[in-house]
């Protein structure tokens, strides 16, 4: 008896020294590159309502991509996300009447380290205009998450 327990126990402690995973080894957040690239939007940009903006960013991970999102949010309190040095001029603060909120999750096939993120996203025609910030948060296989913010006018 007291043998099989040895051996049952000596099993287990194989496998779990030999049972890891890619996830625990990455220790490193996936970057949102936009130097490589032309990315679209960046800061100050100015759009119209109906238009397109035609998004364009560079990911890359040193194991694996997972996946990202866009979110564009008014922001007509002047809140901030402090990703970007950049200032741009802000029209006074106002309180939302018909505000634009896009939220959207995309997926990355599943063995990527570098990918394109292109979209055209529609700005509908009846939103309230003014400042809105444009978000992207990428996250790779392993769950390390990095977001870039940039604040953008949509201008009668």
């Amino acid at each position: 008896m007291m043998k099989k327990i040895y051996l049952s126990l000596t099993l287990l402690c194989a496998l779990c020294a030999c049972s890891s995973s890619d996830d625990e080894k990455d220790m490193t957040y996936p970057v949102i590159n936009t130097t490589d690239i032309v990315a679209i939007p960046t800061d100050c940009d100015v759009f119209k309502p109906g238009d397109v903006i035609p998004v364009s960013f560079l990911f890359t991970d040193d194991t694996e991509l997972g996946s990202y999102n866009i979110e564009i949010h008014h922001n007509f309190d002047h809140h901030t996300h402090s990703t970007s040095s950049v200032e741009c001029s802000m029209e006074e603060k106002k309180s939302a009447v018909t505000p634009w909120v896009y939220n959207q999750d995309f997926a990355i096939p599943a063995g990527q380290r570098t990918f394109t993120a292109r979209h055209d996203i529609k700005i509908p025609a009846d939103i309230d205009t003014g400042d809105y910030h444009f978000m992207v948060r990428l996250t790779d296989r392993a769950g390390w998450q990095q977001l870039h913010a940039v604040a953008i006018k949509i201008l009668p």
